[in-house]
């Protein structure tokens, strides 16, 4: 798949000929190979015109914007590469019938509670005894079956989620506690890493989703809203366990950050900018490893498998084939 670019620079990001090119605040010059580009990752203070944005959607590249705590502002999104009512129709009404969503978003709970136990059972016996970890989380799977309607799934995730953290003190290194989670603003580091990586996940779901003809807007966990893509958070609860979580495992217990690498601004512990460099490196290589694909039987990277996740969820709604989640396998 074509590859993600991050600028941490501030500047002026334009059309140079057939490419596109960083001018830095110092008047440095950094070319953007737009031919392989799937996204460009914006995270400094960064200027650009119409005619860079018709640009970028004359090559189907998106622009995410992070802003203030390193969140997600949003996204210059390119025209869809597919469009199709009978989809949008068929996702509406899958939403409409409180029984099909109720059932779509059970998927996604049992899913998101399946990927967070496996990293508490890799951990188990590594970084300590997680045993009563892992039955939480069992017991608190089991309840999704038993769960009446959207709003009690949400709560049992949330449940399995505040077991989950609860692990996290012992599973990164000594010089890294998290407490609860707690991210507007973050306020220590591991929420920090948490928060950052969270918000790739999620830009990253926007850009499979458009890969599809799926309107990112509609939704069956979360709750569709004004101005935020909701599908995106549907997906990216999948992904979390095996993106922010174990890139933030291995940063920190490898010592590739440490808190040198963070700043306390405002009352909010934020990455600084060699920090977001280097999660933001480590991020991109997790998206390029590869795993043997028990149907497909070849590898595909883990970015491949949030866009297989999308065209799944859509060939569920289209042909009513059982959607079964993104549960890692290996």
């Amino acid at each position: 798949m074509d590859r993600n670019y991050h600028v941490f620079s501030n500047g002026r990001l334009e059309r140079r000929e057939d490419t596109l090119r960083l001018v830095t605040e110092d008047d440095e010059k950094k070319h953007i190979p737009i031919e392989n580009a799937e996204a460009i990752y914006l995270h400094g203070q960064v200027d650009f015109n119409t005619r860079l944005m018709g640009f970028l959607n004359e090559n189907g590249v998106a622009a995410h914007v992070f802003g203030w705590y390193d969140y997600y502002s949003g996204s210059v999104m390119p025209e869809r590469g597919q469009t199709s009512g009978q989809t949008l129709v068929a996702q509406v009404r899958a939403y409409e019938d409180a029984a099909h969503r109720h059932d779509i978003a059970a998927a996604f709970v049992r899913g998101s509670i399946h990927n967070m136990r496996a990293n508490v059972a890799y951990y188990d016996g590594r970084r300590g005894e997680f045993g009563a970890t892992l039955d939480r989380l069992d017991a608190t799977r089991e309840r999704v079956a038993k769960a009446d309607g959207v709003s009690e799934l949400m709560g049992v995730e949330a449940t399995a989620r505040k077991a989950y953290y609860g692990a996290f003190d012992r599973i990164l290194d000594d010089e890294f506690t998290m407490g609860g989670r707690e991210y507007n603003p973050p306020p220590n580091e591991v929420n920090s890493l948490l928060s950052f990586g969270n918000s790739l996940v999620y830009a990253n779901c926007v850009s499979a989703i458009r890969a599809t003809a799926l309107d990112p807007a509609v939704s069956f966990l979360h709750e569709p809203g004004e101005r935020r893509y909701s599908l995106s958070l549907d997906l990216a609860d999948l992904f979390k366990p095996l993106l922010t979580d174990r890139v933030t495992f291995r940063l920190v217990n490898r010592r590739q950050l440490t808190t040198d690498d963070f700043e306390t601004e405002l009352g909010a512990c934020l990455l600084t900018d060699r920090g977001r460099k280097t999660y933001a490196k480590a991020f991109e290589e997790a998206l390029e490893r590869t795993v043997q694909h028990p149907a497909l039987d070849r590898k595909v990277s883990y970015q491949y498998l949030l866009r297989l996740e999308a065209y799944k969820l859509k060939k569920h709604l289209l042909t009513g084939e059982s959607y079964e989640p993104f549960e890692r396998w290996w």
